[in-house]
């Protein structure tokens, strides 16, 4: 199944980047955070794009890190967890627990928030260089509750 999609415009600039695992709240998991950060990459070296928009489908942009994926990697290491490791501060193209968080792009990216934005999501949304959001989403650190710290926040 496909967990993120992009839309290209006509003239191949903007690049609309969807997460798109609206049956949980757009939560990341492994999968989600890997192709998240390929997707970024690949929108930083192609030379006709200009900027790109990050958004949820389904009315959330992004509940944080799939805490299921998390918990199910503790008993099994088959890749479906997210990557969990100390920031390098050399690499600026390194992937994050939410994907694409270390990366330090040369061209703008804009979080189009509506719904949550919380926990590893309030992450991917502090990472855009500007955010557009709606009147009635929701910002915070929920992971908290729980004892998940944020890891790039």
């Amino acid at each position: 199944t496909m967990v993120v999609r992009i839309i290209k415009s006509a003239n191949l600039r903007v690049w609309t980047i969807v997460i798109e695992r609206p049956e949980v709240r757009n939560a990341v998991d492994g999968p989600t955070a890997t192709a998240l950060h390929q997707t970024f990459l690949s929108f930083e070296n192609d030379t006709k794009a200009n900027v790109a928009i990050l958004y949820g489908k389904g009315g959330n942009f992004c509940s944080g890190a799939d805490l299921k994926a998390l918990s199910y990697r503790s008993e099994h290491d088959d890749g479906q967890s997210n990557i969990v490791t100390e920031p390098s501060t050399l690499d600026r193209f390194e992937i994050g627990p939410m994907g694409p968080t270390r990366l330090r792009l040369s061209k703008p990216s804009i979080a189009a928030i509506e719904g949550y934005a919380v926990a590893g999501g309030l992450e991917l949304a502090i990472w855009a260089d500007l955010r557009v959001v709606s009147e009635d989403a929701t910002f915070g650190v929920f992971c908290r509750r729980w004892g998940v710290p944020l890891i790039d926040g």
